[in-house]
């Protein structure tokens, strides 16, 4: 990887577009690939991608395109698409993915069909491609404001992994470089389940110790998905798990917190107006597949039982408070 490889981004959404302007505003050769070409003009002429992020100017630097074919030559090509849009996208870009190019997924969750990773997605589709995986707590809004943040790039090699952090880090993005794939990817695609339990919690006003206890009773099943699968089960009081849940859990700036806060206030969906979020599909996933391997994972259970309506909350809260006493 060269020391100032040029940049990709596919997505123009909002997590998409502060990526790219964080790391255009850094000093990089950076292009924000999106599919809608009027939106994409739009932002051409106004500077602003106003539909995901208003009132945010975007660096003079930051080129956008429209055409898929401007990832050729990118040394770095950020895949900020949905977590299940992932597959898609890197069958359809594959032709055009230079040489050593390195692919970073931008985006946290498990596909839904086979309960897979996103690396392992890619890997499949990419073959012998670098695959690295960007988590962590950063709300999109606060990165391209220029706000201090702080996640974390984990890739096969600590030497890919430190260079990918150099070259999209800039003097208010601080990315942390980290050899744990799995624990970072499922630490970014978990704790959305656990914010979406935070939020039934007070969606059903039942106080902030019931959120601290299921943030830290989570947070011990979330490990134990991550040292099932082969992670470190440590990585998860990192940035990409700890770090994320704190923020998705107590922001109403999180989705998947609205999200529950919709399920905890009317006992199912309906209350919920918007797209499914990414962790309702995550529970499902993690559900069936700590099924599969005999993990003991409660709190996720119960969230996509009380998402697909086979549950309610008040009788989620009190098969999870009258379970068996168990040495923390």
């Amino acid at each position: 990887m060269s020391t100032s490889p040029r940049i990709a981004v596919v997505g123009a959404g909002a997590f998409g577009t502060a990526l790219a302007s964080v790391a255009a505003a850094s000093g990089g050769d950076v292009t924000l690939i999106g599919r809608d070409k009027a939106a994409v003009d739009l932002m051409c002429t106004s500077r602003r991608n106003e539909k995901a992020l208003p009132g945010i100017d975007l660096p003079p630097a930051l080129s956008f395109s429209a055409d898929a074919e401007a990832i050729r030559g990118a040394g770095i090509v950020l895949f900020a698409m949905p977590s299940q849009a992932q597959r898609d996208a890197a069958r359809s870009l594959a032709p055009l993915l230079a040489p050593g190019a390195a692919v970073v997924i931008c985006a946290k969750g498990m596909e839904k069909g086979t309960g897979r990773l996103l690396t392992e997605v890619l890997e499949e589709e990419l073959p012998g491609r670098e695959i690295a995986v960007l988590s962590g707590p950063g709300f999109a809004a606060d990165i391209a404001k220029g706000l201090p943040t702080a996640m974390v790039v984990a890739a096969r090699t600590a030497e890919t992994g430190a260079a990918l952090a150099q070259a999209l880090s800039g003097p208010t993005f601080r990315l942390y470089p980290s050899t744990d794939r799995i624990g970072v990817q499922l630490g970014g695609a978990l704790k959305n389940v656990l914010a979406i339990a935070c939020g039934i919690i007070e969606g059903a006003e039942l106080g902030d110790s019931a959120r601290a206890a299921l943030i830290s009773r989570g947070l011990a099943e979330l490990s134990r998905f991550v040292a099932a699968h082969g992670g470190e089960g440590i990585t998860v009081t990192g940035l990409s798990g700890l770090g994320d849940l704190v923020l998705t859990g107590t922001s109403h700036q999180s989705r998947n917190l609205r999200f529950g806060i919709a399920l905890g206030r009317h006992g199912n969906a309906a209350g919920w107006s918007g797209d499914l979020v990414e962790g309702a599909f995550a529970a499902s996933v993690a559900s069936g597949v700590a099924a599969e391997k005999g993990i003991d994972m409660p709190i996720t259970d119960a969230v996509a039982r009380i998402i697909d309506g086979s549950l309610d909350v008040k009788t989620a809260i009190g098969q999870l408070m009258t379970r068996p006493i168990t040495q923390e």
